[in-house]
């Protein structure tokens, strides 16, 4: 049984699951069922152009998230986020009834009102459901959970705009809107209920409720690790990316591909899925441990399958008549579209899950939902700026697909620009891309190696490719003591050029190699020894932990790597 399926049969998880799930079908559910209301029915409503009622509603929406988010971190880390969780569903009920006055009173205000509420809901929930993921998950359940999280909002964002568009049109209107609305509400509350309690972890916060003040406390929060505020970074990125190519859908498919509305849906419904499977691929790929080698490799995916979209997209429609998904589903063409539309979700799935985990992991645990809600604040203004950098870019006369072009090579842009302000990043994926693409590695007893501290690790071979195997198995970075001469090509110089290897020359390490090795032990660092019979001197006083490495045959070499107990 896979740690996914254990999961979702696990009382400490599946409440959380079923109530974010719910949250996020009813947020895109009462959302879009508003935005289609009002847009077809604008007339009987206000004076306002459709559109521009529209964008209102986008930005109303959105506006909580960067004035609520840091008071949203705050009160995450102040209380129990299992009470608070059922505080905010009950508030989600509230939203429901709110917007259900809107339509009775045929009020424009009140259901912009509501609007504004559903988004102090999602911003509320936000730091919650991801700080709460480490107190009932252990290190390798990590990336399963965010794994479901990721597909299940995804999902949930798919079938919440396609019923929302439903209710609005063929399925009752805005009677049915607030029923089904007020039915998700009470079923995400009771599902909350069986959320086990996760104390908070500074319950003497003093609340501030300046957003101004609180917000820069925040950014400063996640900016204490590099590699966490770089994550937060890339995962801003990738919803600017993701919405960008969102947004353009509607208009992509009915002025490029000549669709109509049931086409839209098939492209949506594509690249959804594309993420939800991506999502869960990230487990098995990273062996149940946050693997950020994977992020560069989604990155690569995230260009080349964007690149190819815009290439493979035609100058404009066929024909005069709008083609349903069925009849674009004949034409060749289309196929590879939602190849690529499907291979850049599976590909940001690859990118996102590490990213989130490597956040929730590396942030202290005092503030780590305040670190998440700077996390919300940098991806609601990333979506906003490249909402209006496409607006410009397609105002000045850019085609849709040269746009899908523009954005990719913007995406390699920022790869380059991130992994070279964290190569560990790009260490991570010539590590795992040169193992997992000749090896298959088994590593037992990595519960022995210790999360922080002084260690040493003490493999019974010199060679770099075990190396290698270790590194990819540990999610630790590990310093290694190793002969120049086995640090040959390119790549391994790149390896462990950036893993910061003790290098000496000859059989036996001069005097300067053990001080070097003293000092890395002394900084609280892991020490991998690569030829213990030289060193077998060093590192006396931190725990030594005996490396085996059993290689088998098969269709890929089989490898076998143990970590023994800890001995000084």
């Amino acid at each position: 049984m896979s740690s996914q399926t254990r999961l979702l049969r696990a009382r400490r998880f599946l409440p959380l699951f079923v109530t974010q799930f719910l949250g996020a079908l009813n947020d895109n559910v009462l959302k879009n069922a508003m935005v289609v209301l009002l847009t077809f029915q604008a007339a009987s409503w206000t004076a306002l152009k459709p559109e521009v009622l529209a964008n209102l509603a986008a930005g109303i929406f959105i506006l909580p998230f960067f004035l609520f988010s840091a008071t949203a971190g705050q009160i995450a880390d102040k209380y129990d986020k299992a009470v608070l969780t059922r505080l905010v569903k009950l508030l989600e009920i509230g939203i429901v009834l709110v917007a259900g006055a809107g339509f009775v009173l045929h009020s424009l205000e009140v259901l912009l009102a509501s609007l504004f509420l559903l988004g102090l809901h999602s911003t509320l929930f936000g730091p919650i459901k991801y700080a709460i993921l480490p107190q009932h998950l252990g290190e390798k359940e990590l990336v399963g959970g965010n794994a479901l999280i990721e597909a299940g909002t995804f999902v949930a964002i798919l079938i919440g705009t396609l019923l929302g568009g439903l209710l609005a049109g063929d399925l009752g209107g805005s009677g049915a809107i607030t029923l089904v609305g007020l039915v998700f509400a009470v079923a995400g509350y009771l599902a909350s209920r069986g959320i086990p309690q996760a104390p908070p972890p500074a319950p003497e916060l003093k609340v501030n409720l300046n957003p101004i003040v609180e917000t820069w406390r925040n950014i400063a929060f996640s900016r204490e690790n590099r590699s966490v505020f770089l994550s937060i970074m890339g995962i801003s990125w990738f919803w600017l990316y993701g919405a960008m190519f969102l947004a353009q859908f509607p208009a992509y498919t009915k002025n490029v591909l000549g669709g109509s509305e049931t086409a839209v849906t098939l492209l949506l419904a594509t690249f959804t899925l594309g993420i939800g499977v991506g999502s869960m691929l990230c487990e098995r790929l990273s062996a149940e441990r946050v693997e950020l080698g994977l992020v560069p490799f989604g990155s690569i995916g995230l260009t080349l399958f964007g690149l190819d979209l815009a290439f493979a997209s035609p100058a404009g429609p066929a024909g005069s008549d709008a083609l349903g998904a069925l009849a674009l589903l004949e034409q060749a063409a289309t196929w590879r579209i939602l190849a690529d539309l499907a291979l850049l979700g599976i590909f940001g799935g690859f990118f996102i899950v590490p990213l989130y985990a490597l956040v929730q992991q590396r942030s202290a645990a005092a503030h780590r939902a305040r670190v998440i809600a700077a996390n919300n604040i940098f991806n609601a203004l990333f979506m906003v700026v490249g909402a209006l950098a496409a607006a410009a870019m397609l105002g000045n006369g850019l085609s849709i697909p040269a746009l899908f072009g523009v954005a990719a090579l913007c995406n390699a842009a920022v790869a380059v620009f991130i992994y070279g302000l964290v190569p560990e990043f790009l260490q991570r994926f010539v590590v795992w891309l040169l193992i997992h693409s000749a090896y298959r590695l088994r590593a037992t007893g990595l519960e022995q190696v210790p999360h922080d501290g002084a260690a040493v690790l003490v493999c019974e071979r010199a060679d770099a490719i075990d190396a290698l195997l270790l590194m990819a198995a540990c999610r630790r970075p590990i310093r290694f003591v190793i002969d120049r001469r086995l640090s040959h090509g390119p790549l391994l110089r790149f390896v462990f050029g950036e893993c910061r290897a003790i290098y000496y020359d000859g059989a036996v390490p001069p005097a300067p190699t053990f001080s070097e090795i003293d000092a890395a032990l002394a900084a609280g660092e892991l020490v991998g020894l690569l030829a213990p019979h030289a060193l077998s001197d060093a590192a006396s006083a931190a725990p030594r932990l005996p490396v085996t490495l059993t290689p088998r045959g098969g269709l890929f070499s089989r490898i076998d790597l143990a970590v023994g107990a800890p001995a000084n």
